[in-house]
């Protein structure tokens, strides 16, 4: 079998350079002056194309209609173009060659350090510096953050005993307050009774006589400052000594001044008991399986700020905390108490 001159750049027998040989594109053996050609890289022999097909390794000796194979160093090599013929692109099977695989690499690399700079959090970010309150009567010290004042969980049966139709907290609302009508006795027995008024911010969803009814409760039962016979409380809607009051955070803060109640802290300011309505919708962590005893708790230590006591502090690991400490602002080792005796 006459075997085929190879395709390679040379001299002839008179000495001039060019293509010797058949070189597959227009048959002829015939010297033409060409440039040089950059030999093509080696594949990898890891992954061979397949013409034509759908994926798989090369077979050796086929190749695709309209084409005509270029050998040289005895393999081999991309296939050229005959007579106008286009050739089938060649497929891969899920493999690339090697200067593909490392810039597939460099690819992910790059879009992995985009990715984690977008998840980035940026410079100077996060939530606003809560300022730290100044010493109120009722309550001083860091607070928990304030609850979300357009939302809050499904109101409960105890929720509606304090007066409440909704946990959800508006900072605002109308700005004044509003006596809640009626009048109660205070219990029999007692060596003083004081006459006291409840009032409700105008425009909360607030039952006031129902809130009344819990401040007059609290304040008359058996555990709380009366418990010893020595005072009682008379609820009235006429002038009063003591007036005790729910309000927005807003309100709250303005009726505290000069105290410092951030917003989240109750007080006793001069006749007024004012609490925070986001104390009574929402209470502490440390009261949150009991929001009852936390709204006994507020209404008993603020009244005892009017009553004339102060300040106490925790006594003991794991003993019930003074009704005048300041439970809000966390137990320091003593559990949850909501009443003087």
């Amino acid at each position: 079998m006459r075997r085929l001159p190879e395709c390679h750049p040379g001299r002839d027998r008179s000495g001039r350079t060019g293509r010797v040989g058949s070189c597959g594109d227009t048959g002829s053996a015939t010297l033409a002056p060409v440039p040089h050609p950059t030999p093509a890289r080696r594949p990898d022999h890891r992954c061979r194309a397949q013409p034509g097909g759908t994926g798989g390794h090369a077979r050796p000796g086929r190749r695709p209609r309209g084409t005509a194979p270029t050998r040289g160093a005895g393999r081999v090599t991309t296939p050229t173009r005959v007579a106008g013929r286009v050739p089938a692109p060649a497929r891969f099977a899920g493999c690339v060659t090697a200067p593909a695989r490392f810039a597939t690499r460099a690819a992910v690399a790059v879009l992995a350090v985009l990715a984690l700079s977008a998840c980035a959090p940026a410079p100077g970010g996060g939530p606003d510096p809560i300022p730290a309150p100044g010493p109120p009567a009722g309550e001083a010290g860091a607070a928990p953050a304030r609850p979300d004042p357009t939302t809050g969980p499904m109101v409960s049966e105890a929720d509606r005993r304090a007066g409440l139709r909704g946990r959800a907290v508006p900072a605002s609302a109308a700005g004044d307050t509003v006596v809640v009508p009626g009048s109660t006795p205070p219990p029999a027995g007692r060596t003083r009774t004081v006459p006291m008024r409840v009032e409700v911010e105008r425009g909360l969803a607030v039952d006031g006589p129902a809130f009344a009814s819990f401040v007059a409760a609290v304040l008359n039962d058996a555990r709380s400052w009366g418990g010893d016979g020595s005072v009682g409380f008379a609820r009235t809607d006429g002038a009063a000594p003591l007036r005790v009051l729910l309000a927005t955070p807003e309100l709250a803060d303005q009726l505290c001044q000069p105290l410092d109640t951030v917003g989240r802290l109750s007080c006793r300011n001069g006749d007024r008991v004012v609490l925070n309505l986001a104390r009574w919708a929402h209470g502490t962590p440390e009261y949150a399986h009991d929001l009852t005893a936390y709204r006994r708790y507020l209404v008993n230590h603020e009244v005892g700020h009017w009553l004339g006591h102060h300040h106490e502090t925790c006594p003991g690991p794991q003993r019930p905390a003074p009704v005048m400490q300041q439970q809000t602002l966390g137990l320091e080792g003593c559990t949850p108490n909501s009443w003087p005796r």
